[in-house]
């Protein structure tokens, strides 16, 4: 990857990255209920399983649901309802986001797992593949990426889960803590955007050289 391809797609990474997203909602709500000590593994999760996720999409995964449309269409909107379903269980909460993690934060694991069936996920792995990873090279390009992302997402999840945390005493009027449930349901069901409007499996997923390369959109909802 050259000096110049290798800039815009730290650009890329970095705003698609701090940009709300279902990994970045989750880990405020999680750090409002069980602060940021306790959040650590959720984030750990979302910092390596989305690096590995991005890893196996740009070494083939990809071009499986390609060939797979009923996979795909399965995996689409598996995702979509999943999200709906924790933006109700938000509403419905008796604690600020508590439907978001449970009783306890997300495992390790778990947030692990997230990372498939989360919309901008894919779209933030597919797009930089795509543009950025070049044919001559592609699969030092695609480990590249991989472990940038990791990098900076470390300081978006802490960023996020920390202003989580911060904002926890305002949860003590009754009207404050209907109101976060409500905003964070909206801002999840928002963040399916991307998997209605961009083609993800499609066009993204193919390696393109740096000449050719398009731009990818930095700004879908993390």
């Amino acid at each position: 990857m050259s000096p110049a391809l290798f800039a815009g797609f730290l650009v890329f990474a970095a705003v698609s990255s701090i940009t709300p997203g279902p990994n970045n909602l989750m880990m405020m709500a999680s750090g409002a209920v069980f602060g940021l000590r306790r959040t650590v593994p959720h984030m750990s999760g979302v910092v390596l399983g989305f690096g590995a996720m991005t890893l196996a999409v740009g070494l083939g995964l990809a071009q499986v649901l390609k060939a797979s449309p009923l996979l795909f269409a399965v995996l689409r909107w598996g995702a979509a309802a999943y999200i709906l379903y924790i933006a109700w269980r938000m509403v419905t909460a008796k604690g600020p986001g508590v439907a978001v993690t449970g009783e306890k934060p997300m495992s390790f694991l778990g947030a692990v797992a997230f990372q498939w069936i989360n919309p901008k996920a894919w779209v933030m792995a597919l797009g930089a593949v795509g543009t950025y990873a070049e044919h001559d090279h592609f699969v030092v390009d695609v480990a590249i990426i991989a472990v940038a992302y990791m990098i900076i997402n470390v300081p978006c999840a802490l960023t996020w889960t920390g202003f989580g945390s911060g904002i926890r005493r305002w949860f003590k009027k009754p009207g404050h803590l209907k109101a976060f449930n409500w905003t964070m349901a909206a801002l999840l069901v928002a963040s399916l955007y991307p998997l209605v409007t961009e083609p993800l499996g499609a066009d993204t997923a193919r390696p393109k050289a740096a000449g050719h390369a398009g731009a990818a959109s930095p700004s879908s909802p993390g």
